[in-house]
C-alpha cells in the first residue's frame, strides 16, 4: 500500500485532497494565487520529484475534465452582448496574440537548427494560451469588463489558429496534407459549429420546458452536451477545448449566471476537477534536466522570454489602439500568458511525430510552469486596481442603499420563478442583504396546519436559493388583512423591491390584480414586480418593454430601466421598448444620457389598440413582455393599464412582468436621485416633436 508510487485508490485520493486543502492556504500565506499550489505540489510528489504519485490514467482523466471545465465556464460567463460590441477588438487581439508569439517561436526554432516543420510547431506552441487565471478574474467580478471580454473572446481566435497550424503540421509530416484533408477539416468544423449554434440551444430549451430546470438531472444533461461538443471537436481534427468553449458560448444564454445550476457547475469545477488538472501539469515537470542539459536551459530561457514578449506586445497594442489603462493591459496579459491546454497537446503531438526531442518537451514544461505562475499573479494583483478605479469613477453608487428584496410566497409552483428573478436583481457583494421570503398566515381554526404549510414553503425557498449560495431570510406574519400585513412587513424590513406572482380574480373584473394587490399598491411607494411566468426565464431570448405616455416623468423610471437591463443581461436577451403615443426619439435621447449606458432599441406605436394588432400579436413565445405601469393618480396613469394585464394573459402566450417604479417619496427617503434628466428638457423635446 505504501510503496512508491502509491497505487491504492483511497490513499491516492486522500493525498490529492490534502494537497487541494493545504496548498492554496500556503499560497495565500505567501501572497501568491492559490492556483499555483497544486502545480508546485505536482512537481514535488510527481514522478520527477519524490515519486509519491504516478501520473496515471485516473489523474489524466480528472485533469482533462478540469481543463474542459475551465474553458466551458469561460464560455458560459462570457458577456455575449459585450462580445458583440467588441467583437472586432477580440478578433484583432486574438490574431495579434497568435501572430507575435508564433513569429518569435518559429524564429527560435530556426535559430536552434530545428527543421522548418518543428520550428513552425514551436511557434504554434508559444502562440496558444489557456484561460487558467479566468476563475480569479471571475471571482473578482471582472467577467463583464471590456478588456477581459476582449481577451476571452480573442482566446477562441488564438487557440483555433494555433490548433489549425498543429493539424496542418501533423498532416504534412504524416503525408496526409492534400485537398481531401482540408475538405474533411472544414466540413467537420462546420458541423461542430452548426451543432452548437442551432442544435444545443433548441435541445436545451425543450429540455428545460418539458423535463426539468434544476437538480441532478439538468446538471448531468449539461455535462452530456459539454462532452458531446468536446468529442466532436476531436473528430473534426481540433482539440476538445475548442468544443468546450463553443459549447459554453452556445449555452451562455440558457444558464442563469447567478442561478443554482451555474453555481453547481462552478463549485464542481473549482473544488475537484480544476485542481486535478493543475496537479497533472506539475507532474510533467522534470527540474533535473534543466541542470544536466545546458541546451534545455537555453531553449527554456528563449521560450519563456519569447512568449512573454509576444503576449505582452499584443496587450500593448490593445492599450494604444483601444485606450485601455495599464491595469487592464496587465490583466489581459495575465489571461493570455498561461500555457497549458493547447500547449501540452501540441508538444505531445510533436514529440510523438519525432519533431521535438525530450529537451524540447522539458523546456515547454518549464515554460508552462512559469507562465501558470505569472498569469494568475498578474490578474490577482492588477484586477484589484481595476475594481478600485471603477469605484472611484462612480462614487454616487456607494451612497445608495443596497437592494432589499421581498418575495411573498403563496405556492410552490411560483417559488422558483420569483427566486430566479430576485437572484438576477440582487448584487452578489459582501454586505448585501439577503432575499426576504414572506409567509402570511391568516388566523383560522386550523392555524397549526397552516403554519406548517407556510414553514415548509419557506424552507423549500431557502433550499433552492442556498444551491446558488444566495442567503434567504424567512419572515412570517399572522394577520387577517393580507395587504396590511404585507405593507407592515415591507416597512419593518426596509424593503425596496417586492416581487410577487400574478394571480387573477375572475369574480372581480373591475380590479387589476384582485383586491389584495390593489390595496397593497395603494399603501406602498416601493417598486413592485408582478410576474406571470409561462416558461423558465432562462429560455427567453427577447425582452419587450411597453412604455405608456409620460412614463419618463415618473420618479423611479431610470431605476426601473436599470433593473430591466439587469434582467435582460442575466438571461442573455435583446431589449426593445415600445412607446405609446410618444415619439421614440424622446426615449432614445433619454436612454443615451442614462448611466450606465443602456443598449436599447426603441419603437413607436400610435395607440393601445395598435399595440395589440401590430406588436403583441406577432411576438414569439420566447419573449418576456414587461409592462411599465404606475399607480392610479400618477402622471403616467391611463385607464388601459387596468385592462392590459388581463388582455396579455388571454391573448398572448408570452410570459409577462408588470413593473411599478418606485415613487418619488420612497426615492427621497433612500437618498437617490428622482430623475437623471431635467423635466424641462424633456418637455421642450416633446413640444418640438409635436
Amino acid at each position: 500500500m505504501f510503496e512508491r508510487p502509491i497505487s491504492d485508490p483511497v490513499l491516492v485520493f486522500l493525498i490529492c485532497m490534502i494537497i487541494f486543502l493545504l496548498m492554496p492556504m500556503a499560497m495565500r500565506f505567501l501572497k501568491l494565487p492559490g492556483l499555483i499550489g497544486p502545480i508546485l505540489a505536482g512537481i514535488l510528489i510527481g514522478p520527477h520529484g519524490f515519486g509519491l504519485l504516478h501520473r496515471g490514467s485516473t489523474i489524466e482523466l480528472l485533469g482533462t475534465v478540469g481543463l474542459l471545465l475551465i474553458i466551458f465556464i469561460a464560455g458560459l460567463e462570457m458577456d455575449i452582448e459585450g462580445f458583440k460590441n467588441y467583437r472586432n477588438r477580440s478578433f484583432r487581439f486574438g490574431f495579434l496574440s497568435f501572430f507575435f508569439p508564433f513569429l518569435i517561436g518559429t524564429g527560435v526554432g530556426l535559430w536552434l537548427d530545428y527543421s522548418l516543420a518543428a520550428s513552425i510547431l514551436l511557434g504554434s506552441i508559444l502562440s496558444s494560451h489557456t484561460l487558467l487565471g479566468y476563475p480569479i478574474a471571475s471571482r473578482l467580478g471582472l467577467s463583464k469588463n471590456k478588456a477581459v471580454t476582449t481577451a476571452v473572446g480573442g482566446t477562441l481566435v488564438t487557440d483555433s489558429l494555433a490548433l489549425l497550424v498543429l493539424a496542418i503540421v501533423a498532416g504534412s509530416v504524416s503525408g496526409e496534407l492534400n485537398a481531401m484533408f482540408f475538405s474533411v477539416l472544414m466540413l467537420s468544423l462546420f458541423f461542430l459549429i452548426l451543432l452548437n449554434v442551432i442544435g444545443f440551444p433548441l435541445l436545451t430549451r425543450w429540455f428545460f420546458q418539458h423535463v426539468t430546470t434544476e437538480g441532478i438531472t439538468v446538471f448531468t444533461f449539461i455535462f452530456v452536451l459539454l462532452f458531446i461538443s468536446a468529442f466532436f471537436a476531436t473528430v473534426a481534427g481540433f482539440e476538445p477545448i475548442i468544443g468546450a468553449f463553443v459549447a459554453g458560448l452556445a449555452l451562455n444564454r440558457l444558464i442563469l449566471e447567478r442561478g443554482p445550476l451555474m453555481n453547481r457547475i462552478r463549485f464542481t469545477a473549482n473544488a475537484l476537477f480544476i485542481p486535478f488538472f493543475l496537479l497533472s501539469v506539475g507532474m510533467l515537470m522534470d527540474v533535473r534536466l534543466l541542470v544536466s542539459e545546458p541546451r534545455t536551459l537555453i531553449l527554456t530561457g528563449l521560450l519563456v522570454t519569447g512568449v512573454i514578449i509576444g503576449k505582452f506586445t499584443a496587450s500593448l497594442f490593445a492599450r494604444y489602439r483601444y485606450r485601455y489603462n495599464q491595469a487592464e493591459v496587465n490583466v489581459m496579459f495575465g489571461l493570455t500568458i498561461p500555457q497549458a491546454a493547447a500547449t501540452l497537446a501540441a508538444t505531445l503531438v510533436g514529440y510523438d511525430l519525432g519533431l521535438l526531442d525530450q529537451s524540447s518537451v522539458n523546456g515547454v514544461i518549464v515554460m508552462i510552469l512559469v507562465t501558470c505562475i505569472l498569469g494568475p499573479s498578474m490578474i490577482e494583483k492588477y484586477g484589484r486596481y481595476i475594481l478600485l478605479n471603477e469605484e472611484r469613477r462612480t462614487p454616487e453608487q456607494t451612497r445608495t442603499r443596497s437592494e432589499r428584496i421581498m418575495l411573498p410566497m403563496t405556492s410552490p409552483e411560483s417559488m422558483q420563478g420569483l427566486l430566479d428573478l430576485a437572484m438576477m436583481l440582487r448584487k452578489p457583494e459582501i454586505g448585501t442583504p439577503p432575499i426576504y421570503s414572506l409567509g402570511i398566515i391568516p388566523p383560522s381554526v386550523e392555524i397549526e396546519k397552516e403554519v406548517a404549510r407556510v414553514e415548509e414553503l419557506l424552507a423549500d425557498a431557502s433550499d433552492y436559493a442556498t444551491a446558488a449560495e444566495v442567503p434567504v431570510q424567512a419572515v412570517t406574519r399572522v394577520g387577517h388583512n393580507v395587504a396590511d400585513t404585507m405593507g407592515k412587513a415591507v416597512i419593518e424590513e426596509r424593503i425596496t423591491l417586492v416581487i410577487t406572482r400574478w394571480k387573477t380574480k375572475k369574480n372581480m373584473p373591475q380590479r387589476v390584480f384582485g383586491s389584495i394587490m390593489d390595496q397593497f399598491l395603494n399603501q406602498t411607494t416601493q417598486s413592485i414586480m408582478i410576474l406571470h411566468r409561462k416558461q423558465p426565464l432562462d429560455t427567453l431570448r427577447r425582452v419587450l418593454v411597453i412604455l405608456p405616455k409620460g412614463m419618463y416623468y415618473t420618479a423611479g423610471f431610470s431605476e426601473a430601466m436599470q433593473r430591466i437591463q439587469l434582467i435582460t443581461k442575466n438571461i442573455g436577451a435583446t431589449l426593445c421598448c415600445v412607446t405609446i403615443s410618444t415619439p421614440a426619439s424622446i426615449y432614445q435621447d433619454y436612454f443615451a444620457q442614462m448611466k450606465p449606458d443602456l443598449q436599447i432599441k426603441v419603437r413607436h406605436t400610435e395607440s393601445w389598440k395598435a399595440l395589440f394588432t401590430e406588436t403583441l400579436s406577432s411576438l414569439e413565445n420566447d419573449t418576456l413582455v414587461v409592462l411599465m405601469s404606475c399607480r392610479k393618480g400618477t402622471i403616467a396613469w391611463h385607464p388601459e393599464l387596468n385592462k392590459l394585464p388581463t388582455k396579455l394573459e388571454k391573448s398572448t402566450e408570452q410570459s409577462f412582468l408588470i413593473l411599478y417604479p418606485t415613487e418619488r417619496k420612497q426615492m427621497e427617503e433612500r437618498g437617490t436621485t428622482a430623475t437623471e434628466i431635467p423635466l424641462e428638457t424633456l418637455i421642450k423635446k416633446e413640444g418640438k416633436q409635436r
